[in-house]
């Protein structure tokens, strides 16, 4: 038994010294290794450091034992400078690492060199050629690009839209998912340039580049017609988006000029996801009087399509709407209407930045045409 004495002499296992593990090994601070590696960069937290606080002009002035105005001469290349406190200054802004507040400077000049976007889908194939023209008219005068996806949402795309102009872009190009575009004339009485494109807006007259939607349509169609189809479906988007209503009544109007009644089994509005679009095509081309060639709304449905079509034992012929990769690698490659969505992109971004010049008034709806490329698919004769 421990009596008293034993147990105030017993204080359990020795104590190891301070900065040493239980091995004996140095415990050496991060911090102290990163010093030892020649040009890390990285920030020392104790130093007061921290993401996000960038250093300021402030901070390139009191480096450099200079006046403000100095730095500011400096950086924005103005005279009145002299040689070794231009070399203190630079030398300052190399090591604290400062960037210019472009947003700051622009804002002073009522414009801040930005223009946003708001796209319907990022994922979409076809916007990349669209997003790339905008960017490169922005580009070329000047300003910066920043875009969002509204994913098909009325309420999202309003969000995104208001959210760029608080940022104050100086103009939007629109790619809309609603109807209602109301909410953006306080912005553009304030003076933000507005252009909508591949769909008109909604409740305000406002600049709009189009593709010819309708025309396209009937011209596919008409092409199916010319090669013997009188049984022709088709499978769109959701019909309150402008693009799929033009393109069902561009398909109605090739089927009345041929004089051939539709039945309501041969169209399908709806969403572009890969099973309702499965459905649909499925029960076009089963039953006892199947359609012999299929007219697709865009190209989300033509690919769908095209693996339906490869499952069967009999050809059908097949017209896209929307141009899409690898159709000219398949067999038979797939004929379609295409739009030019550069042209669209550019043709937008263009007519944005002279309403920011000042030298467009009235707003304007411009079509772009379309174009039937015959690969194959869309030559299809019936096959019974």
């Amino acid at each position: 038994m421990l009596d008293a004495t034993s147990v105030k002499r017993f204080r359990g296992p020795p104590r190891r010294p301070r900065g040493y593990d239980r091995t004996g090994r140095r415990i050496v601070p991060e911090t102290a290794r990163r010093a030892d590696r020649p040009g890390d960069r990285r920030p020392d937290r104790r130093s007061g450091n921290r993401y996000g606080n960038r250093p300021t002009m402030k901070d390139v002035a009191a480096r450099a034992g200079v006046g403000l105005k100095t730095v500011s001469r400096v950086v924005n290349g103005e005279p009145g400078v002299t040689p070794d406190t231009e070399r203190r200054v630079q030398e300052a802004i190399e090591a604290l690492g400062f960037r210019r507040n472009d947003s700051a400077r622009v804002l002073r000049k009522g414009r801040t060199a930005s223009i946003g976007l708001v796209l319907e889908d990022l994922a979409d194939p076809f916007y990349g050629p669209l997003s790339r023209a905008v960017e490169e008219v922005a580009r070329a005068h000047g300003a910066l690009l920043i875009n969002g996806s509204s994913a098909e949402d009325p309420d999202r795309e309003q969000e995104l839209a208001l959210a760029l102009c608080a940022r104050r872009v100086d103009g939007l190009v629109i790619i809309p998912a609603g109807d209602d575009h109301r909410y953006l004339e306080p912005e553009i009485r304030a003076g933000v340039a507005t252009v909508f494109v591949d769909r008109p807006a909604g409740r305000i007259d406002a600049d709009v580049v189009l593709s010819d939607n309708f025309g396209g349509a009937r011209d596919g169609v008409a092409h199916l017609i010319a090669h013997g189809h009188r049984r022709i479906g088709f499978i769109g988007d959701m019909p309150r988006i402008h693009t799929a209503a033009e393109r069902l009544r561009g398909y109605r109007t090739a089927m009345e000029d041929a004089g051939i009644p539709v039945q309501d089994a041969w169209m399908s509005l709806g969403g572009t996801d890969p099973e309702r679009v499965r459905r649909a095509a499925e029960e076009m081309l089963s039953g006892p009087g199947p359609v012999t060639a299929v007219f697709t709304g865009n190209n989300r449905v033509t690919v769908t399509v095209i693996r339906v079509l490869a499952a069967l034992s009999r050809p059908v012929a097949l017209v896209g709407f929307d141009d899409l990769e690898l159709a000219d690698l398949l067999q038979p490659g797939v004929t379609v209407v295409a739009q030019d969505a550069a042209a669209l992109g550019r043709t937008a971004a263009e007519r944005l930045f002279r309403q920011l010049d000042g030298t467009l008034l009235a707003p304007e709806r411009i079509e772009l045409p379309t174009r039937l490329v015959q690969r194959g698919s869309g030559e299809i004769p019936p096959s019974g």
